[in-house]
């Protein structure tokens, strides 16, 4: 029986839309800031009401370019972080639940040492392994290509082990039913357990894309050419401090447009989400 308090309700939603506004206002006065030109966004009178420079300022930053430091347009850096988030996503999943399934379900020598070897990785700081990596990109002629970008990151030991854990859930009764119906290893890999996954795969895919597209320090190392780098670069460079006024409604416009498509992520993973979590309870 559920028990019902108006007082403490009222409360709980007052907390919550006071921590929406705080995280929300940033982002409101971005978006006001790009519809404005640079003098009004610096002058410290900033309206809170929208401007008139809106398309201006955003066909500018897609289709021109976002500022005399960044030669390419936005869309081509978008592009070129979709691109990169996308593949280190979808990267990652299918290694981890390929690493996982063997980890699992087959039976070879030093198993539990391969697992905790993958696990150890964690504990690794990106730097120790940036200059080695690097070594490597630049032997195999990879520098300022989506498989440079891509390739070093897809390795995921959080995925592993979070594949393996959810695994090691599943009844050994699926496993020898499918071995009565005549189905082999990957069989059922494909017919029992990626169904069974999929919650898992929608929340790690939205992690996983988050981290891709928010990536700086690899991009900003294995990328010379503007035409190659990514939009958390582009933003940077747009903010270069030089004696004359930074375009600040295009690098506002900029970070608008980079917000998208990880929010258009979390929304359709999410009723991916929600409907796994349905079909599992059923």
């Amino acid at each position: 029986m559920v028990e019902h308090r108006p007082l403490r309700d009222l409360v709980a939603y007052i907390v919550l839309s006071l921590g929406v506004l705080i995280f929300a206002f940033p982002v409101y006065v971005a978006f006001i800031a790009s519809t404005y030109d640079a003098a009004t966004v610096v002058s410290g009178n900033l309206p809170l009401t929208p401007g008139g420079r809106m398309l201006e300022n955003y066909y500018r930053a897609v289709f021109v370019g976002g500022s005399r430091f960044m030669n390419q347009p936005v869309g081509v850096l978008l592009l070129n972080s979709f691109v990169t988030a996308i593949g280190i996503a979808v990267g990652k999943i299918l290694i981890s639940i390929l690493s996982a399934f063997a980890i699992v379900y087959f039976r070879f020598p030093f198993r539990k040492t391969a697992f905790w070897i993958i696990f150890i990785t964690l504990m690794l700081p990106v730097e120790v392994r940036i200059y080695p990596t690097y070594k490597v990109v630049a032997d195999l002629r990879m520098l300022d290509t989506y498989a440079g970008l891509i390739l070093p990151l897809i390795a995921s030991a959080t995925g592993t082990l979070l594949f393996r854990q959810f695994f090691m859930t599943v009844p050994d009764e699926l496993l020898e039913a499918s071995r009565i119906d005549g189905a082999g290893p990957l069989r059922f890999f494909w017919d029992t357990l990626l169904p069974l996954s999929m919650t898992t795969v929608a929340a790690l895919f939205v992690i996983q894309f988050i981290y891709g597209w928010n990536q700086y320090l690899w991009p900003l190392l294995i990328t010379t050419k503007d035409s190659m780098q990514t939009i958390v670069i582009g933003i940077k460079k747009m903010l270069t401090t030089t004696d004359e006024l930074a375009e600040w409604q295009l690098a506002m416009a900029t970070a608008v447009l980079a917000m998208l498509p990880p929010v258009a992520v979390v929304v359709f993973m999410q009723r991916l989400f929600v409907k796994g979590l349905v079909e599992t309870e059923k």
